[in-house]
């Protein structure tokens, strides 16, 4: 794929993070935080961000896709504590994302190398590698893909784990994604290293919208 149309799908999914209001200090404070491997009260998030609690608590009640524990604490937002197809392990922490896609990307937010073992919903088959800031190593199958929605549906920005991340996917094989694709044709399908450069896109936008 050429490097505009990475670019473009960078811009798209930029745009889709600003939609669903997720592209804030609040959500980057609050996955460092998670990263660790432990529930993070909103308290804690709260004064890490100088904020009232009054005021966080009503921004984190705006966004349903969020996971809780019984206690209030948050377990889960891209990154989470409870098991899904896609095992994140970072600096001795066993967590999960929330799609395949974030993956690809959370180890160029928060720079750090994670070893992730995914599943393919067609076959079943095991997909690990290993993401850095950098690269993406030791990819196995070397031929694996991911799915993506880039551009969401008219009636979307509500829940974006329902919309959007439920949809990412590895695939062993760029043969059986394709099949999957013809009953979700609103998803793109990327290589692997396609993906990585798509989120290091979306990074180095955040970074510069930061910056300015």
């Amino acid at each position: 794929m050429q490097q505009t149309q990475l670019e473009a799908i960078a811009q798209a999914v930029a745009q889709r993070q600003d939609r669903y209001q997720r592209n804030t200090p609040l959500f980057g404070q609050l996955v460092q935080l998670l990263v660790q491997g432990r529930p993070v009260a909103p308290e804690l998030l709260a004064r890490r961000l100088h904020r009232e609690l009054d005021e966080v608590l009503s921004i984190l009640r705006a966004h349903p896709e969020l996971e809780y524990d019984a206690h209030g604490n948050l377990v889960g937002s891209g990154l989470t504590l409870r098991p899904t197809a896609h095992q994140f392990r970072v600096k001795q922490h066993t967590l999960f994302a929330w799609c395949a896609f974030d993956t690809l990307t959370y180890p160029v937010e928060l720079h750090v190398s994670a070893q992730i073992t995914s599943r393919c919903p067609v076959t079943g088959r095991s997909i690990c590698l290993t993401v850095t800031p950098e690269q993406v190593l030791d990819l196995d199958p070397p031929g694996a893909v991911v799915s993506l929605v880039a551009h969401e549906a008219a009636k979307c920005c509500h829940n974006v784990r329902e919309d959007v991340c439920n949809y990412g996917h590895f695939f062993a094989s760029r043969e059986v994604a394709t099949q999957w694709q013809v009953a979700h044709p609103h998803a793109l399908i990327l290589s692997v290293e396609e993906a990585y450069q798509v989120g290091m896109l979306v990074e180095g936008s955040r970074f510069r919208d930061a910056e300015s």
